[in-house]
């Protein structure tokens, strides 16, 4: 798809979408209790996926408008398919494995290559001390055993996602568990979101220090009646409007949440005073965002970015990529990226979106101020599937055209 913009300006109120982090997260809790009902769920991409997958494993799921009544999954004697698909979704991937390994059959998760590019050697590794069956293809991985009790070490510098999935199905063994964490612990704010989750829905997991969790054995999982949450990582490009001559109101966020995207509110008003430095470390999800808004007011210096390379797209080098097409010159570094400020130019080249719904969003907020034209632009679908047409809503021009 093709998304032409025209020069326009943001003005109204957004209600901020639903958090994805959290809707997979009350999915599965709420697939692992006997019948949960869980409420706003926006059905994205990567949100199909899990709600799939959780089917395939023997979940009952029955979907009215935006709510979801799920549950049944450990009940379930079989599971209903040995084939998940999980397009895109590495929080699918990663929080399934796991649960995958306490059903004791084989069972092939599928996706896009790229996906299968991302990192899984932690539960390689996992699953080859326990005499497990795993093997990977360049679009796929085949498991086969029974996860056992016991302590598990995970460094820290790679995804949290392995160790939340790790969370979701050490309670349901029989013994208790020890996760020792390594090095330094990043996105430590979506652990965060995985503990308390939990907590919703019954299940303790106790934090001994910061990089050790006790996990007792034999829990189960409460039902539930829950609401997911507005999502700050969605919500930030929004806002970001109100940086660049808009006046975007975003309601409906948890001011109280523990999503680490939250941090957008503190780094948006550093990024109008100057030329900050911001260690983005803890909430990768809002580099590109963060890039273009640097390239559009005063430019600025990014840390902890090693793991943009590890996203849909490699973030850091796609945003510099696009946003030489602007004018604007970007040094991308391991672990640091510079941005300088620009005068932003309308982009003679077409745009891309990279296969990356948040690079689609960022480049979608300057074209907002210049102009220009977004080839890849479906790519939004991943998270957020009205991305275009609440643009419009603000009062942005824009044209969408299939190819």
């Amino acid at each position: 798809m093709i998304v032409s913009f025209e020069k326009s300006t943001a003005f109204g109120e957004m209600l901020a979408p639903p958090s994805k982090s959290l809707a997979h997260r009350y999915l599965i809790c709420g697939a692992l209790s006997e019948e949960s009902e869980i409420h706003n769920i926006d059905f994205s991409e990567d949100i199909k996926a899990t709600l799939g997958c959780l089917e395939a494993l023997g979940a009952k799921a029955e979907i009215r408008g935006h709510t979801v009544k799920i549950g049944g999954l450990m009940s379930s004697k079989k599971i209903n398919s040995n084939k998940l698909f999980c397009n895109e979704s590495g929080s699918t991937l990663r929080f399934l494995i796991p649960l995958c390994l306490l059903k004791n059959e084989e069972i092939t998760l599928k996706g896009t290559e790229r996906l299968f590019q991302r990192d899984l050697s932690v539960f390689e590794g996992i699953c080859v001390s326990q005499g497990m069956d795993f093997v990977k293809t360049e679009n796929s991985v085949t498991v086969k055993g029974l996860l056992s009790n016991g302590r598990y070490t995970v460094r820290g510098d790679i995804s949290s996602q392995f160790i939340s999935g790790l969370m979701f199905s050490l309670p349901l063994l029989s013994g208790e568990s020890v996760i020792d964490i390594t090095g330094k612990s990043e996105s430590s704010s979506y652990l965060n979101i995985t503990l308390k989750t939990l907590g919703d829905f019954g299940v303790r997991i106790s934090k001994i220090d910061e990089n050790t969790m006790y996990v007792a054995g034999s829990q189960s999982y409460k039902n539930r009646n829950l609401t997911v949450e507005g999502d700050y990582s969605n919500a930030a490009f929004f806002d970001a409007f109100n940086l660049i001559g808009g006046n975007v109101a975003v309601k409906g966020l948890n001011e109280d949440s523990t999503q680490g995207d939250k941090a957008y509110k503190e780094f948006y008003p550093q990024l109008l005073k100057g030329k900050p430095e911001i260690d983005i470390s803890d909430c990768p999800d809002l580099g590109p965002v963060l890039m273009a808004l640097a390239a559009a007011l005063n430019g600025a210096v990014f840390t902890g970015t090693h793991r943009l390379k590890i996203k849909e797209s490699d973030r850091g080098m796609a945003m510099a990529e696009e946003l030489a097409k602007f004018g604007c010159k970007v040094d991308v570094e391991e672990d640091r990226i510079e941005v300088f400020p620009c005068k932003l130019q309308k982009p003679i080249l077409p745009l891309s979106g990279h296969n990356d719904h948040r690079i689609v969003m960022a480049v979608s907020l300057l074209c907002t101020l210049t102009g220009g034209k977004i080839y890849g632009a479906e790519a939004v679908a991943k998270s957020l599937p009205d991305f275009f047409e609440r643009l419009r809503k603000l009062g942005i021009k824009l044209k969408e055209e299939t190819l």
